[in-house]
């Protein structure tokens, strides 16, 4: 629910009972609004509550107070040389109207001697329009860097603090294993800062560790993400 559509919702709810509306009970089919045509024609919302009286609470529990993105940015290998490289990826795809999301990313050196790709299921577990969130993780990953290759697995999880229900700011962390209990197990730290400068683009800023039984490797990333 954008801000636009949540404000017009209120302010029907304000003519209804600024107007005195009569409503018939919550269990007809429709509404006898008395109000100009051309304003019901108009409206969205008041449309959607002729047909139905809808349930507020349960929108604003069920509405994703975190959204959707495309993310690309330039990414720093403090642990490799202080090398540069790029990132892409998608982040948190909702998968129908559940808390099951599909996100995918590659990250790599513009030398191609440290790269790491792979795509992950989450499931929320709490109300999408929860403000805190926590998903278990399963995916798979590809490492690759000077020291070691690894690829399998990936399971953990991922807490979410969302600070704009408009996804204009949130917080994350996540730990994930990728190979767990293997030799070539993997451990992966993500902290994601995110902070909108349009309504529909952000500026985020990833830290990442990646802790191996061979070495201990970090990235830093300065992303771009487009709100879907």
């Amino acid at each position: 629910m954008t801000h636009y559509s949540f404000f017009s919702l209120l302010g029907s709810i304000g003519l209804l009972l600024c107007f005195n509306i009569p409503v018939q009970s919550q269990t007809t089919e429709s509404l006898d609004l008395d109000l100009d045509p051309d304003m019901v024609e108009d409206s969205p919302v008041l449309q959607r509550w002729q047909e139905d009286i809808p349930n507020v609470l349960d929108d604003i529990k069920q509405d994703p107070s975190f959204r959707s993105r495309v993310r690309v940015g330039y990414a720093h290998f403090p642990s490799t040389q202080h090398q540069g490289g790029w990132s892409i990826g998608v982040e948190d795809i909702f998968l129908g109207e559940t808390g099951l999301t599909v996100s995918g990313e590659y990250q790599g050196t513009f030398t191609g001697e440290r790269s790491t790709w792979g795509g992950d299921l989450r499931y929320y577990v709490l109300p999408l329009g929860n403000y805190a969130n926590i998903a278990p993780v399963l995916g798979y990953r590809n490492i690759s860097t000077e020291g070691y290759d690894t690829e399998g697995v990936n399971v953990g999880v991922k807490v979410i603090l969302a600070l704009s229900r408009t996804g204009a700011a949130d917080l994350s962390l996540s730990q994930t294993f990728v190979s767990p209990g293997s030799e070539d197990e993997v451990g992966i730290t993500t902290l994601s800062v995110g902070y909108a400068v349009t309504p529909q683009l952000r500026l985020s800023t990833d830290i990442q560790k990646q802790n191996s039984r061979v070495e201990k490797d970090s990235r830093v990333g300065l992303v771009l993400e487009w709100l879907l």
